[in-house]
């Protein structure tokens, strides 16, 4: 049977690396039943594979948790899987809508090439078996906002089956150890999205925009590898950098680019798996670790108390840190999938079995396709400490944050500091500004050039260390003033005279004889104090390991 015709599309933006902030977590539990507790700010389950709802007593059993993903991201494309809808987040309701969208009479289907080649480069990059031939099913059920009453999906055979995604937790109480996992990825298939239904409570009504009706997604199934929130949590995160950097999805959880439905039981070690219940609709991975680490308290303090835990969705109530049902699982939908009969199998192609003659723009090459893998983050991160000597870690938070990595090569290219020197400051005295603020890294009001210039600075030995935070601190809040026009205002050079210096060191000596006593009799922290004293009478323009030298070399006369 012949492919699909493919129609042509522009290729999706390639976007800058997301990021989300690190999970909070919240635990402590919830009472018997459905019920919120209403508390908030907690701490969650400990990321590990046994999860406990409290310290067992002796010869108790502890709990495992089980959780599974599916994950739905949004097809960077210019228009719609199976019309020529454009695609954007704002537009007025109803305005990206074809008659295809509106499930009018006689309309149909055609296959657009570009989510098939998102599809294709998201599964190789995944580590998937990419199907030669893949199938399209109806998946019939009833909702306002989606018009045909049935989805256009792949359940029977899709585009890509059997991959696998790595991802690195940190942990440890200064989380500065990285521990490796991986997730099986069950599939990935192609399918249409359903429209938005607005409920407004003040009138009492539900409105439909179709502009969202249509458009491509990526469902990526994993499998139930991971045993709490952090872990799904971190795995979501580098799916989502992955997405980005090959440019299949734009993934903005915010503008729900990619939406999480988490699966969670928990079951005693040894014993069969519990009844799982469903998370719906979580579109952030501070949210996706909160949900998880609640619902899997939730269950142990279920089942601890006699209860049962029921097949059901929920959802996340992210005010009161906790899941709520939707509905019940217990008689299952018949989703009645059937072959889509107005779409043909669609057949790929590598080199091996490209048929001679064949029109390129009619196929999709697999093997073409694989060699237009742009470089993923796990190899970036590899390169970043190889390159410059950081630690796994640091790579990690450079490549998580939105922007933050090429905010660092931008300062790497214009200062002469060690790069050492640079990550330092970047992922601690900016990172930390940043956070402070509540602030994206394209908001900053210090520029990579600015800072560039303050750390060749610090370099030269034009200013300490302390006067160079000083100096950053100004420009932070005084925009348009450059690191050299603060350092002269405020007189933060540092000493050039070396006797000067040294009589501040030894008028220091004679007016604090106690302290000079302390240091004699073999008291470490007595040393520090002098230091402190002598740089506070330069102003902090004196280096410590400079006032240090100086005064072990009179204290030894």
């Amino acid at each position: 049977m012949a492919a699909p015709v493919l129609r042509g599309c522009c290729p999706g933006r390639r976007w800058a690396l997301a990021c989300i902030d690190r999970s909070s977590r919240l635990g402590g539990g919830a009472p018997t039943g459905s019920r919120c507790s209403g508390k908030k700010g907690q701490s969650s389950v400990a990321p590990q594979h046994l999860v406990t709802a409290r310290k067992p007593r002796k010869g108790e059993h502890e709990w495992a948790a089980v959780v599974g993903l599916e994950i739905h991201a949004q097809i960077s494309s210019n228009s719609k899987l199976f019309s020529g809808s454009q695609v954007h987040f704002v537009a007025p309701p109803n305005s990206l809508v074809s008659f295809f969208d509106a499930s009018l009479p006689g309309t149909l289907p055609v296959l657009n090439r570009r989510c098939v080649e998102a599809a294709v480069m998201t599964g190789l990059a995944l580590n998937c078996r990419i199907n030669k031939k893949s199938l399209f099913d109806r998946k019939h059920y009833f909702y306002a906002d989606l018009p045909a009453g049935y989805q256009i999906t792949q359940q029977r055979l899709p585009i890509a089956v059997n991959g696998s995604l790595a991802y690195s937790i940190c942990v440890g109480m200064k989380r500065s150890q990285v521990i490796n996992k991986t997730v099986r990825i069950k599939q990935i298939q192609l399918e249409q999205d359903s429209g938005k239904s607005l409920h407004d409570d003040l009138r009492s009504q539900t409105l439909i925009d179709l502009n969202r009706a249509g458009v491509g997604l990526l469902e990526v199934v994993l499998e139930p590898d991971m045993s709490c929130g952090e872990e799904a949590a971190t795995a979501v995160r580098e799916l989502q950098l992955i997405l980005q950097a090959l440019g299949t999805s734009q993934a903005n959880m915010a503008e729900g680019q990619l939406r999480v439905d988490a699966n969670i039981s928990v079951h005693r070690p040894g014993e069969p798996l519990g009844v799982r219940t469903e998370v719906k609709n979580l579109n952030s991975a501070r949210f996706l670790a909160r949900a998880i680490d609640y619902e899997i308290q939730r269950q142990i303090r279920e089942l601890e108390s006699g209860g049962e835990i029921l097949n059901e969705t929920r959802s996340f109530d992210y005010k009161l840190g906790c899941t709520v049902p939707m509905r019940d699982k217990e008689g299952k939908q018949d989703y009645r999938f059937i072959p889509e009969p107005n779409l043909p199998p669609l057949l790929l192609y590598d080199s091996a079995s490209l048929p001679a003659g064949t029109d390129p723009q009619q196929v999709i090459n697999i093997d073409q396709i694989r060699e237009q893998l742009p470089e993923l983050p796990s190899v970036t991160r590899e390169k970043l400490v190889r390159q410059y000597g950081m630690l796994p870690e640091q790579s990690l938070t450079l490549l998580n944050e939105v922007g933050l990595l090429e905010f660092f090569q931008n300062v790497i290219k214009e200062t002469r500091a060690e790069p050492k020197k640079v990550t330092s400051w970047v992922l601690n005295i900016f990172l930390g500004f940043l956070k402070q603020q509540n602030l994206a890294v394209s908001e900053s009001p210090v520029t990579p050039s600015a800072l560039a210039e303050l750390l060749d600075l610090l370099d030269r030995k034009v200013i300490s260390s302390a006067a160079a935070k000083q100096v950053f601190k100004e420009l932070w809040g005084s925009e348009g003033k450059t690191p050299a026009q603060i350092v002269s205002e405020k007189k933060l050079e540092l000493m050039q005279d070396q006797e000067a210096l040294e009589q501040l060191c030894q008028a220091t000596l004679e007016e604090y004889p106690q302290v000079v006593m302390d240091v004699k009799k073999g008291n470490p922290r007595a040393i520090n104090k002098l230091i402190g004293l002598v740089r506070k009478a330069t102003l902090s323009r004196a280096e410590p390991t400079v006032i240090k030298e100086i005064l072990e070399k009179k204290l030894s006369s």
